[in-house]
């Protein structure tokens, strides 16, 4: 399982530009993964949904693909361009 690809396909599922949805995978501690990302200033509300609920979601997804298949924590930061 690809916790990258996974996140990406997420996220361009979830917004109006998705051709413009760039994710990125950087390594961080000692036991996790860092995953960053970018969406046009159109989408971020979209995918950052009412208090955090959507962003949330995608965090809690990704996190249990990875745990499932005996991966190393993951961080996601989303951002905009």
């Amino acid at each position: 399982m690809n916790v990258v690809a996974l996140t990406e396909y997420i996220v361009k599922n979830l917004v109006k530009e998705p051709e413009s949805v760039s994710v990125k995978e950087f390594d961080g501690d000692d036991e996790e993964v860092m995953i960053q990302v970018l969406v046009s200033k159109n989408d971020m509300a979209a995918l950052i949904g009412k208090s955090g609920m959507t962003a949330n979601a995608i965090r809690t997804i990704v996190q249990a693909a990875a745990y499932a298949n005996h991966l190393p924590k993951v961080r996601i930061n989303i951002d905009s361009y």
